[in-house]
């Protein structure tokens, strides 16, 4: 009887270990989408965060004044770069030509490599942060920058992030 119990036991183990290597082993890819105008990822925006979108300028000033953290904040701004392997985060471009780097809250979504490109409003909060060089070379990795490029990122950078409770595509 335990030789039984044994035998099913380590037959349940190989089949479990084998479904999650081809599991993991499947490539991971952005989801699918044109990102047109009104399209919306997350818990999408709502009109009167998008109509008071604010510039990266008044968020570097509040981040100032708030103690380096704005909670419900919404930013419109250009998509200049986003995660080619999931859609994991993105980075944006503003009015005054800064850039900033985009997570989704919670990890609980992801978008289409087609955003790049377009205007968007983020809703989510944003803070100050330092991020180190091996969070700074992964990121640029990812962006398929080339290996010049991430060997000369040696130094931690201070830097606005953004978690992305909702995004809408704007134009």
């Amino acid at each position: 009887m335990k030789y039984k119990a044994v035998l099913v036991a380590a037959a349940l183990s190989v089949s479990a270990l084998a479904f999650s290597q081809e599991t993991s082993q499947k490539k991971i890819a952005p989801p699918a989408g044109n990102a047109i105008v009104g399209d919306t990822y997350g818990s999408g925006v709502n009109a009167s965060a998008e109509s008071k979108a604010i510039t990266v300028d008044k968020l570097n000033k509040k981040l100032k004044k708030d103690n380096k953290k704005v909670e419900n904040v919404a930013i419109k701004g250009k998509v200049t770069d986003v995660c080619d392997k999931k859609g994991c985060w993105l980075t944006i471009e503003t009015e005054d030509n800064s850039q900033f780097f985009v997570k989704m809250k919670d990890y609980a979504f992801f978008v289409p490599t087609a955003l790049k490109g377009k205007n968007v409003v983020l809703e989510g909060s944003a803070e100050r942060k330092v991020t180190s060089v091996d969070e700074q070379k992964h990121y640029a990795e990812d962006a398929k920058k080339p290996q010049a490029e991430i060997d000369a990122i040696t130094q931690p950078k201070e830097e606005i992030r953004f978690v992305a409770n909702g995004i809408k595509v704007v134009d």
